[in-house]
């Protein structure tokens, strides 16, 4: 059969794109050997041009695969000969990547001797060596110290296991019969993936395949331009902080701009503060993708995500800051500031699309490492833990409750995955009432999970938003803060920073209570039956609903009218007064 480049051959050959990022995410999930892939799905798979640009990606993590067209350009300019079966691996954070516990795998799909597209995938590991066990330490100083940093090099030739590479990296990680398996099925999705692409390219026809891509981003291109068009054109500005950046304790400052002219837009990040001595700086391409992610919800999450996407929105910022940092610059909790660009996004468009975009959100990434021997085993064993917080409450709907970041939206680790796989026993895991913020829609609540440790363990961690609340919008109130306390309710008690290193010892409990999230419009505009519900299911107190949404309740529990009538008035009066 003749195919021709048409727009429904278009959006079939999109579809069957996205369907290969997919498979090859889900294939990655079965074939994973850790919880932070199997479980948590820290990962994501896409389908590049030939000179490197998104073509798909799959429904997965959206953080992670915004670096890969940086590092498919480095890539491009490094590596002279493509051959089939290669697969190239990076994790080098200053050629595109994340953080070095994210390492990207690239495989050249060839057809007839030319090359069409790459396929890629991006996975965290469970260690990449460097100082600390696990590698998710806040605090760090110079990415020397963060773990085994990666260039442009085929780990696969021609389909073989370069096996001194295989070596070199094992002997420099901690538990490499895991990640090197992790490793090998990360090859072993490319691998598949230029297989699908190849049957694609050959259905259609290499021609038909290369004008249906190029009509593809030149459709997602129009698409965002005639959206920004209908904006009102002017500058807006959003701000919001990190606590810390593990060394020193002052806020770190995160500050967008946008400006809008015609059909498009500019961002940058002048205002903001110089990289600094903590590992919280963002790689560039990191501080690229807080902006395109956050774009991208307020245009439309189902359109299609490519090159062309990104086009209309120019994104600068000034070397040294610590959205686009020099190196040697630690980086390895840079999801706490990328987290911030897009809270700071938000809010700068809250003045444009008041009607597209959430309240703040838990605005942070809690990831945790334990580290230690296994008192059963006798071998070493490391368990990463990333919970989710409250997301932010949105135009005639509540917020998500235990919600994962924006950028992330991690699975959780079961309790059962969890207790199987390492010494501990996970004695809490709930919301927390009240953790989201007052509003006429209620920010999402957190989650609090008490892990009890079955032996010693080394504890590396970055977190945030102990010092500062998730924002509320348009009236709606503040979310709460987050905390780690060790020992909750005895005499050894302690409250411990967001971003370090610890030893923990056996019988320890450690609380990871996350933040909340904002509400959004007066919380006394509410239905008053709303609020009633989120208090008998235990999601608002009694107290809240009195004090932030004046709602009253008799014995009954039923919703006492006359006062909540009155309460509500002299709420009003009191705004009308303040106005």
């Amino acid at each position: 059969m003749n195919y021709r480049a048409d727009a429904v051959t278009m959006q079939v050959i999109r579809y069957g794109l996205e369907a290969v990022a997919d498979d090859m995410g889900h294939n990655l999930v079965r074939m994973g050997r850790t919880t932070i892939v199997k479980e948590i799905m820290d990962i994501n798979c896409g389908v590049l041009s030939a000179d490197g640009g998104i073509l798909a990606q799959a429904h997965l993590c959206p953080l992670m695969m915004f670096s890969l067209p940086t590092t498919a350009a480095h890539m491009l300019r490094r590596i002279d000969r493509f051959e089939e079966g290669d697969v190239i691996i990076s994790n080098d954070p200053y050629l595109g990547g994340q953080h070095l516990l994210d390492v990207q795998f690239f495989s050249p799909v060839i057809v007839d001797s030319e090359l069409v597209a790459f396929v890629a995938n991006i996975a965290h590991q469970l260690d990449m060596g460097g100082a600390v066990p696990g590698g998710v330490a806040g605090g760090l100083t110079e990415i020397f110290q963060e773990g085994l940093r990666i260039p442009l090099v085929k780990l696969y030739r021609r389909g073989e296991e370069d096996l001194q590479i295989f070596d070199l990296i094992a002997s420099n990680i901690r538990i490499p019969e895991k990640t090197m398996e992790d490793f090998r099925a990360q090859a072993a999705t490319t691998m598949v993936g230029v297989k699908r692409v190849k049957a694609l390219v050959r259905k259609y026809g290499l021609d038909v395949f290369r004008e249906c891509t190029r009509m593809l981003t030149d459709y997602s291109e129009k698409r965002v331009r005639h959206f920004i068009r209908d904006l009102p054109d002017g500058d807006y500005r959003g701000v919001d902080y990190l606590d810390d950046d593990g060394q020193v304790d002052e806020p770190v400052r995160v500050q967008v701009n946008v400006h809008i002219s015609g059909d498009q837009m500019k961002v940058d990040f002048e205002g903001s503060d110089l990289q600094t001595r903590g590992n919280v700086n963002c790689p560039w391409a990191c501080s690229q993708g807080g902006v395109f992610y956050t774009m991208v919800g307020i245009i439309d999450p189902h359109m299609p995500l490519n090159d062309g996407t990104f086009k209309p929105i120019q994104v600068t910022s000034r070397e040294g800051l610590v959205t686009n940092p020099l190196p040697p610059a630690g980086v390895t909790a840079r999801s706490q500031t990328m987290t911030k660009i897009v809270e700071a996004m938000l809010r700068a468009m809250s003045e444009v699309v008041p009607d597209r975009v959430v309240a703040g959100s838990h605005g942070q990434a809690c990831t945790n490492s334990f580290s230690g021997i296994h008192p059963e085993t006798g071998k070493r064993f490391s368990y990463i833990e990333i919970q989710g917080g409250g997301a932010g409450a949105r135009p005639g709907k509540d917020g998500p409750d235990g919600q994962d970041l924006h950028l992330g939206r991690f699975m959780n680790t079961p309790v059962e995955a969890a207790e199987l796989e390492n010494p501990v026993m996970i004695e809490r895991y709930e919301f927390i009432p009240d953790s989201g913020g007052a509003g006429k829609y209620r920010g999402g609540l957190s989650l609090v999970r008490d892990i009890r440790f079955l032996t010693d363990v080394t504890w590396a961690r970055y977190s945030d938003r102990q010092k500062f609340k998730p924002q509320g919008l348009f009236g709606g109130k503040e979310g709460s803060k987050g905390s780690l306390i060790l020992n909750p309710g005895t005499s050894s008690q302690k409250k411990c920073k967001s971003k370090g290193v610890d030893q923990l010892k056996a019988g320890d409990v450690l609380s990871i209570r996350l933040p909340g999230s904002g509400g959004y419009g007066p919380p006394e505009e509410r239905d008053p039956e709303m609020v009633r519900w989120d208090v008998l299911n235990g999601k608002v107190s009694i107290e809240s609903a009195n004090e932030q949404y004046k709602v009253f309740f008799d014995e009954e529990m039923n919703i006492d009218l006359k006062a909540t009538e009155i309460s509500r008035a002299h709420a009003e009066a009191v705004h009308l007064g303040d106005d």
